[in-house]
């Protein structure tokens, strides 16, 4: 990308240093790059909504209001054409293999050094897709695990939200006042949630957003 249209990239993590070295990483992968930073989920969708020609964010699993899946399934609801690249101190394959699922273009490890983030951020930014050397792309996945992530991609932004916040406890009238939606809407969204996930309670659909927000495995191979 030429200077007079610099790349424009979202660093979302709330640890400072992380986010010096991800700076650094990016202006060494691609120089004059516009970085903005946003340290919580709130920052960061604001931040997409006041560039919505971002072209590339990098994002943390558990900055506060993200948790596991819960940031990047958003983002690719939300911001399908935008690459997200995880970065994460989370270095277990069955996590990786489903941020790739979740439709991922990366995942870096936090203890990957500066020079291996900025090449995956320049394969990236060239349109590329980036995984550890040692990660195998083409492993056989857990069938029952990539059909749950499947039915979890298909969830809108707000379903996504409205999931996230079952799991905290909310009722669906604090739910409402949260998103300032009506409770209607939010009970017309939590039916929607329990038909693609292919669960017939709001417990079911709880467990299996735990499930998401540690970032475990999302099931068991029987």
């Amino acid at each position: 990308m030429s200077e007079a249209n610099p790349f424009r990239v979202l660093i979302a993590d709330d640890h400072p240093l992380v986010v010096g070295g991800l700076r650094q990483a990016v202006l060494a992968a691609a120089p004059g790059a516009e970085i903005s930073v946003a340290h919580d989920f709130d920052s960061m969708a604001a931040a997409l909504e006041a560039s919505p020609d971002t072209d590339l964010v990098l994002l943390d699993l558990t900055m506060p209001g993200v948790r596991g899946f819960s940031g990047l399934l958003f983002l690719r609801s939300e911001r399908p054409s935008t690459p997200v690249v995880v970065v994460s101190g989370n270095e277990e394959r069955a996590v990786i293999r489903h941020c790739m699922e979740f439709g991922a273009a990366g995942y870096i490890p936090k203890s990957n050094s500066l020079e291996t983030m900025r090449a995956a951020i320049a394969q990236v930014l060239d349109g590329g897709r980036w995984t550890p050397p040692d990660f195998d792309p083409n492993s056989q996945p857990n069938r029952e695990s990539s059909a749950m992530a499947r039915r979890l991609a298909s969830l809108t932004p707000q379903q996504i939200r409205v999931l996230m916040m079952l799991s905290q406890g909310l009722l669906n009238k604090q739910i409402a006042y949260e998103l300032s939606v009506s409770e209607a809407t939010v009970k017309a969204h939590v039916s929607a949630i329990l038909q693609k996930l292919g669960v017939e309670s709001r417990t079911q659909a709880v467990i299996l957003a735990t499930k998401i927000e540690t970032a475990q495995e999302l099931l068991v191979a029987s």
